[in-house]
């Protein structure tokens, strides 16, 4: 069985500030390198990065052993240029913006998949929620024992994902799980890790910093 990994690195960045937050340094290695090399040293056979045209040449440079593509105009753009190079049996999706990806949870979700065909890394929601209207009030509390938050990697049977793919292409959709059941398939819970952020403003570039120093 083969193992695939496409990592979505096409975002401008926008709420980051004017660099992109993927080649931020922390410790002298940049967000997205410690991100490729968790996959990579975890037995992914292939790894493909579908980016920004922007900072295709920069990744050049910097990563090795990765296909590296340009990314679409949407993320669900860039994961199908992704699916139409890779050569797989599975197909592990990531933000390249999550670097504290831990080894553990890639390879529980290599397993999972095997069996269960589409799964989704998530942690259980530790937070009180609210529902609430336009204007502010708050409609009831909603029970969390049962919600929780997604991360990545999601992980799928390729010919699965890929069908899902063709089938919703044009769509805006921003989480591949969700495509799948939108289609009525059945996607599994597989347990996450609260480190796994995703850097997304400068504070959490701090937050990952702490964690990899740590």
């Amino acid at each position: 069985m083969k193992f695939s990994t496409i990592i979505t690195a096409g975002g401008t960045s926008s709420r980051f500030g004017n660099t992109n937050k993927l080649l931020e340094k922390i410790n002298g290695k940049e967000v997205i390198k410690y991100t490729v090399d968790a996959f990579s040293d975890c037995g992914i056979d292939e790894i493909i990065v579908c980016a920004n045209k922007s900072i295709i040449s920069e990744l050049n440079s910097i990563l090795d052993g990765v296909k590296i593509i340009e990314g679409g105009k949407t993320r669900q753009e860039s994961v199908y240029n992704g699916l139409m190079v890779v050569n797989c049996d599975y197909v592990l999706i990531h933000d390249g913006a999550r670097p504290l990806i831990s080894c553990d949870v890639i390879k529980n979700t290599m397993q999972a998949v095997i069996d269960k065909k589409a799964v989704s890394v998530m942690t259980k929601t530790i937070d009180t929620i609210k529902e609430v209207d336009e204007n502010g009030k708050i409609i009831r509390t909603i029970d969390r024992s049962k919600l929780y938050n997604t991360q990545t990697p999601q992980a799928f049977e390729y010919n699965l994902i890929k069908t899902v793919h063709e089938k919703l292409k044009g769509q805006s959709f921003t989480d591949d799980a969700g495509m799948a059941e939108t289609l009525g398939y059945d996607v599994y819970m597989i347990e996450g890790d609260y480190r796994n952020i995703k850097v997304t403003t400068k504070s959490d570039l701090a937050i990952a910093k702490e964690y990899l120093s740590g």
